[in-house]
């Protein structure tokens, strides 16, 4: 049975926001880490964010300077799929089932059959995706949550055919990165999509019936203890991703009244107002 020291290799397919901060996590806890994505001035962004993170820990006074740049050194920027190998694949792309799956099937013709790949999705069926990909026992879900370097939850989700070795070693893999790992069965939303979508959908509509303006609902909300208001977390988020979410739990629950996509939200995403990534999103930037 495979252990967390079997793992000599990660490699992270996206370099945005979320898929840099997941690189920053693997690095930081000693792995050697790819960085991949098909255009190389992503990869260059994410390893400038992940170093400006990196800056930003040693300023706290959360990271000395020398795990700083050890750190660093164990990133290596890949924008040829074929250079793409490693013992633990972790996708952060965007959220399109026949994308994923694309991605995944590409690298399983570069790789071991033992390789897992692992889905960051925070919504998207992984048996659905597992099903498309050869040996889908090795597929499960991976579901970090933004930003990742940050936040300590990591949902590590079983498909329908997901080996529980598998799951077990990404459960052990996620401890050693020093984040909280839980355990999750295959379900739409998984657990925290699916309970925080209503933070979301009803901070929205509190603010389109004219009860309280968006700023007043983000500051009663983070007095009342949460960490950030809903209209700045969906900003961070990506309002793009917020709304692909949403609107794959409203098709998995039959278009249930109560998953129902916020007009609010899909009107910023219809104009490219999609958060702090373009500087416009529910607030300006």
């Amino acid at each position: 049975m495979q252990t967390v020291s079997d793992i000599k290799q990660i490699a992270v397919c996206g370099a945005g926001t979320m898929g840099a901060g997941i690189a920053l996590v693997a690095a930081s806890a000693g792995f050697p880490t790819l960085l991949f994505d098909v255009k190389a001035e992503a990869v260059d962004a994410g390893i400038n964010m992940i170093r400006k993170n990196l800056e930003k820990a040693v300023e706290k006074g959360k990271m000395n300077p020398e795990d700083k740049d050890a750190a660093l050194r164990r990133l290596t920027p890949c924008h040829n799929i074929t250079d793409c190998k490693a013992d633990v694949i972790i996708e952060a792309i965007v959220e399109k089932i026949p994308v994923k799956v694309g991605l995944f099937r590409e690298l399983a013709l570069h790789n071991s059959p033992k390789t897992i790949f692992a889905t960051n999705t925070s919504s998207l069926s992984v048996s659905a995706i597992a099903a498309e990909i050869p040996h889908p026992e090795r597929v499960a879900g991976m579901h970090f949550f933004n930003p990742a370097h940050l936040m300590a939850l990591v949902e590590v989700i079983s498909g329908e055919q997901t080996s529980t070795t598998v799951t077990q070693l990404l459960y052990d893999l996620v401890k050693h990165m020093g984040k909280t790992p839980v355990h999750v069965k295959d379900a739409p939303g998984f657990i925290v999509n699916r309970v925080a979508r209503h933070y979301y959908l009803e901070a929205m509509e509190i603010a389109s019936s004219g009860v309280a303006d968006i700023a007043a609902i983000d500051r009663l909300l983070e007095a009342a203890g949460f960490r950030m208001g809903p209209f700045a977390l969906m900003d961070l988020i990506g309002n793009d991703v917020n709304y692909a979410v949403t609107r794959s739990l409203y098709e998995a629950f039959q278009e249930a009244p109560r998953f129902r996509p916020g007009a609010m939200q899909a009107a910023l995403v219809e104009k490219g107002d999609l958060g702090r990534k373009t500087g416009q999103g529910f607030y300006k930037y």
